[in-house]
């Protein structure tokens, strides 16, 4: 049988094991001429669970300056959230965050 730590490694040894911070995305939905502002509500209150409020004010930034911020989180998270955008029929990309 085979040791799994060899007698000359020092396992007390300091190693730095801590993770790089998450950098946060952001899902972005934008304006097109195609789907209505109710349905654009609709989808953000069934799919991130927003009240009629807060999908309403997303849905009007949308519409008026042209993109809104939907969610933003993990890289792998926001993709999967774009993806469902699309699916959807809204058109939505995934960019890291400058915040």
């Amino acid at each position: 049988m085979t040791p799994l730590a060899s007698p000359d490694i020092d396992l007390d040894e300091a190693t730095d094991l801590t993770a790089a911070p998450l950098e946060p995305w952001e899902v972005v939905v934008w304006n097109d001429p195609v789907n209505l502002m109710s349905y654009v509500v609709r989808v953000f209150r069934t799919y991130f669970g927003y009240s009629l409020e807060r999908a309403t004010q997303l849905m009007r930034a949308v519409h008026h300056e042209g993109h809104a911020i939907v969610a933003t989180g993990p890289r792998e998270t926001m993709e999967v959230h774009a993806q469902a955008m699309h699916d959807y029929g809204l058109w939505a990309t995934v960019r890291r965050s400058d915040r």
